[in-house]
């Protein structure tokens, strides 16, 4: 049974940084595309942030993040990991991880991001 669970949103003032977390169990993690996504208030789910399996170190960023975000993982771990700086008002929203296996999407149930002052 595939799980992702996220933690680490919270509130923060603009500027400031956090770091989330995508603990994923029931698939072969080492061996996926894993994605960040998020959704504002009233906005439509967005992808944030991609990164390869093991070996490609593959990764793509939607313009409003590069430069300020960072996504990595740890195979060893399970674990996917989004870092985001200089957090700006419009980084708020929900924060999904996901990963395609066998044709399927799975999400998890989100971590909060709020970023006001």
């Amino acid at each position: 049974q595939v799980q992702l669970v996220e933690s680490g949103g919270g509130l923060v003032q603009p500027g400031g940084s956090l770091r989330l977390s995508c603990a994923a169990s029931g698939f072969a993690f080492s061996e996926r595309f894993m994605n960040w996504y998020r959704q504002g208030r009233g906005k439509e789910r967005e992808m944030v942030a991609s990164i390869g399996w093991t070996g490609t170190t593959s990764s793509s960023y939607a313009d409003s993040v590069k430069d300020r975000f960072t996504i990595s993982r740890d195979d060893a771990k399970n674990t996917l990991y989004l870092q985001m700086t200089n957090l700006k008002s419009e980084d708020s929203g929900v924060y999904y991880c996901n990963t395609v296996v066998r044709g399927a999407y799975y999400w998890g149930k989100g971590t909060l991001v709020t970023v006001s002052s």
